[in-house]
């Protein structure tokens, strides 16, 4: 008789506001128990409250003039950043250092995923000055390292690969001393469309798993496990310096984030034909591992509070399985410290260099 424990099913997702409502068509019941469950509708429901932080969660108030600048100039660009569309708690530290993550394609997803606070619906028509005004405003901040993301944009038959590509050229002309980071989305595995992406040449992109293979269900219903590990495979076989980031606290056991370590790596190992023989066969270079925090009692809630131990245990456990950086820590996320990351990287592509040299 097995001893091991059950493996624990994935919770059952909750329902999002705007438009992610799962039930908003059917008839309405004779007896409604809409006051007894988790639901979107309007009026005394009952809904889970969002749980207390432990005392090692501190996030800096936003303020100062570092972050009114950067605000002004984000402002007055009409710029979207899913630091303020995600309620991203590093917001105030990051922005005061002059580092923000520009959101392009709109501020309005496709997907309904349980975590994210970013909003729901139809998205608006394509803005194609947008990739100007980002290289323009990015010109102005004058900073060393970028991030910019994107929401979800299904319902384009690229997924918005072509305004990706051309804010990522345009950027980069603008900005030559400034290093570019992507953190984009699945483009539901249109890999043409990743093609383009990577054709612009960004210096580092990103993709996050965000979760064990088992909670996909539940936080990435639209998403695909093995989807999104074939396209950081391909990222890594073109040579781009790649890079992935999950959150914790949702669900996951500890066994199952070592089992998604050695996923990734196994998944991402290739030996491109321009390796030398003194440059290693390595997997994907950067993780990133954070708490997950519950933004709205409308999303999925937190299972438990991982601490700072078992977060070292995770950077431990991540560089012995052959990532090259890994952050690890309640408060990061995946563009969180991304230029102390970039500086890291830079020192590897010169010793990789030095190696195919």
């Amino acid at each position: 008789m097995s001893l091991e424990p059950p493996t624990p099913a994935a919770p059952p997702r909750h329902a999002r506001a705007l438009g992610g409502d799962p039930v908003r068509n059917l008839d309405k019941p004779v007896l409604s128990l809409s006051g007894f469950v988790l639901n979107n509708a309007d009026g005394g429901v009952h809904q889970m409250g969002v749980r207390r932080k432990p005392a090692w969660l501190r996030a800096k108030v936003p303020g100062g003039p570092g972050y009114n600048r950067l605000k002004g100039i984000i402002d007055q660009h009409r710029l979207h950043t899913v630091c303020q569309e995600a309620s991203c708690p590093n917001m105030g530290e990051c922005w005061a250092r002059g580092v923000a993550t520009i959101m392009i394609l709109g501020d309005t997803c496709t997907r309904a995923c349980g975590f994210c606070n970013v909003k729901t619906g139809r998205p608006g028509t394509v803005d194609k000055d947008e990739p100007r005004r980002v290289a323009e405003s990015l010109a102005l901040m004058g900073l060393k390292h970028v991030v910019i993301t994107s929401v979800n944009r299904d319902e384009l038959a690229d997924g918005g690969a072509g305004i990706w590509a051309e804010t990522i050229v345009r950027t980069r002309d603008a900005c030559p001393d400034m290093s570019i980071e992507v953190l984009i989305p699945d483009f539901e595995g249109n890999w043409a469309a990743l093609q383009m992406v990577i054709d612009a040449r960004p210096h580092i992109i990103n993709h996050n798993l965000e979760t064990v293979r088992r909670m996909y269900p539940a936080v990435r219903p639209s998403a695909k496990f093995d989807r999104s590990l074939e396209l950081l495979r391909r990222c890594r076989e073109q040579g781009v310096v790649s890079k992935t980031g999950i959150m914790v606290g949702i669900g996951e056991r500890d066994d199952e984030v070592l089992t998604l370590m050695d996923e990734v790596q196994a998944a991402t190992r290739v030996r491109r034909p321009t390796d030398g023989p003194a440059d290693p066969v390595t997997g994907l270079e950067v993780l990133t591992i954070g708490q997950y925090l519950q933004p709205t009692r409308n999303h999925l809630p937190i299972a438990r509070w991982v601490t700072p131990e078992q977060f070292e245990m995770y950077k431990v456990e991540g560089v012995r399985r052959g990532f090259r950086v890994v952050e690890s820590g309640a408060m990061v996320r995946s563009s969180y410290h991304a230029d102390h990351q970039a500086d890291s990287l830079t020192e590897i592509l010169q010793q990789r260099g030095r190696s195919n040299a």
